[in-house]
């Protein structure tokens, strides 16, 4: 059985804590909007090394050529870019144990959204999981 989304997706997981830790020890005293920006360079920078390290860079005018892939992948960098900009905000102005169970409520909404938008179906045990993890981490957040 092939188990690499889980591999990747608890990678995924675990840098995603260390954003909130670094990026709470680094909001000491500045602008969270500039805070996100260098943050977002630093991002592009490192990928665009990935793709010409992998080889990949031929392969951008495929994907500028698409314009509905280029819609939503800008659609998607916009809504990223509004996800960091207030996570750091929250994380400037809230503790990491506050703040990072509440921005897991994507999982919640990414799969409210998917239904509705995407058609995906929701068995039994995935509602049951969604409003665990609802109620977990509004328990979590709270404590």
């Amino acid at each position: 059985m092939n188990y690499l989304w889980l591999i990747f997706g608890l990678l995924s997981a675990l840098f995603a804590s260390l954003v909130a830790i670094f990026g709470k020890i680094g909001l000491k005293g500045i602008d969270t909007n500039v805070a996100t920006a260098i943050r977002a360079v630093i991002m592009a920078a490192f990928l665009i090394i990935v793709v010409a390290f992998q080889g990949r860079l031929n392969k951008v005018s495929d994907v500028l050529a698409d314009k509905k892939a280029i819609l939503f992948i800008v659609l998607s960098g916009v809504a990223g870019a509004l996800s960091w900009l207030f996570y750091f905000l929250a994380l400037k102005n809230g503790k990491v144990q506050q703040v990072a169970p509440i921005d897991r409520l994507s999982v919640v909404f990414a799969i409210v959204l998917a239904t509705i938008f995407l058609g995906e179906k929701v068995s039994f045990y995935t509602a049951i999981g969604v409003l665990l993890i609802a109620a977990g981490s509004i328990f979590v957040a709270l404590g």
